[in-house]
C-alpha cells in the first residue's frame, strides 16, 4: 500500500509527475515503464505471497519500477526491461546481510541485464537539474543523506575541476558530467547507504572517486550504477565505523 504522505509516497508523487513531464516534452516513452512495472509486479507478488501467504505491491516495488523504466534504454527488447526489473526487486530478497538488501534495487537489476545482455542506459531527464535538484534536497533532508551529497559534491569538484585546469578547458564544464537523476534520487536511497554522518560523507565522496576512475579510464559500462553497487557493498563495513561522541 501506498501512504502518500509519507517520504516515500511523496517520492512517488514525484516521480510519476517527472515522467508525465518527460512523457509531454516527447522525451520519454511508456513502454519501458508498463514492462518495468510488470517485472517487478511479478517478482514482489511471488516473494510476498511465498513469505506472508498474500499479495501485494509495496511503495518501495513502486519506486524501483519507475526508477528502471526511466533509467534503462527504451528501445531494448520488452523482456530486458522485464527481467530487470525482475532481478532489481529479487535482489531485495535474495541478496541481503543481516537481514537487509545490501544492493540499490534499481541499479542491480539494470547492471545485471547490462552483464547479460549489454543493455544499455538512457538517463531519461537526468538532466534537468532546476526540477531534480531542489526536490533531491528535499528527499536527501528527509532521509537524512545531506552529508553524502557533501562527500560526493566536494570529490567530484575536486577532480574534474583539476581535471578541467589541466584540459584548460571552462571549469562551468564541470556541471556537464552530473547526473542529476543519479544523485539527487538514486544515490541517496536511504536503505542501502550508511547511517552514520562520517560513513554518509565517506560513501558520497567514494562513490565520486569510483566515476571518475570509470569515466577516465573509459569503461565499457556504466560508471555511475558501477560505482553506487561497489559501495552499497562497502555499506555493512562503514557502518561499523564507530563515530566520536561530542563531549
Amino acid at each position: 500500500m501506498i501512504k502518500t504522505f509519507t517520504v516515500k509516497g511523496k517520492l512517488i508523487a514525484f516521480l510519476a509527475l517527472f515522467t508525465l513531464l518527460l512523457y509531454a516534452q516527447g522525451s520519454f516513452l511508456p513502454r519501458a515503464l508498463f514492462f518495468s512495472f510488470c517485472g517487478a509486479a511479478a517478482a514482489e507478488s511471488l516473494f510476498f505471497f511465498l513469505k506472508k501467504q498474500k499479495f501485494s505491491f509495496p511503495s518501495s516495488s513502486a519506486i524501483s519500477a519507475l526508477i528502471v523504466g526511466l533509467v534503462i534504454a527504451g528501445d531494448e527488447p520488452w523482456w530486458v526491461i522485464f527481467l530487470s526489473s525482475l532481478a532489481a526487486i529479487s535482489s531485495k530478497y535474495l541478496i541481503r546481510f543481516r537481514k537487509k538488501h545490501i544492493f540499490n534495487p534499481a541499479a542491480f537489476g539494470i547492471f545485471f541485464v547490462f552483464i547479460l545482455f549489454k543493455a544499455n542506459t538512457q538517463w531519461s531527464g537526468t538532466f534537468l537539474w532546476q526540477i531534480l535538484v531542489p526536490a533531491g534536497i528535499y528527499f536527501a533532508y528527509q532521509v537524512r543523506k545531506i552529508g553524502l551529497l557533501a562527500g560526493y559534491f566536494a570529490v567530484s569538484f575536486l577532480l574534474f575541476g583539476l581535471q578541467s585546469l589541466v584540459n584548460n578547458s571552462a571549469p562551468s564544464g564541470i556541471f556537464g558530467y552530473f547526473s542529476y537523476f543519479y544523485i539527487f534520487i538514486m544515490l541517496i536511497e536511504p536503505k542501502t547507504t550508511p547511517v552514520k554522518n562520517f560513513a554518509k560523507v565517506f560513501f558520497g565522496a567514494a562513490a565520486a572517486c569510483w566515476i571518475f576512475i570509470f569515466v577516465q579510464a573509459r569503461a565499457g559500462f556504466d560508471a555511475e550504477l558501477a560505482a553506487l553497487l561497489l559501495m552499497n557493498l562497502a555499506v555493512p563495513f562503514l557502518n561499523m565505523i564507530p563515530e566520536r561522541r561530542k563531549k
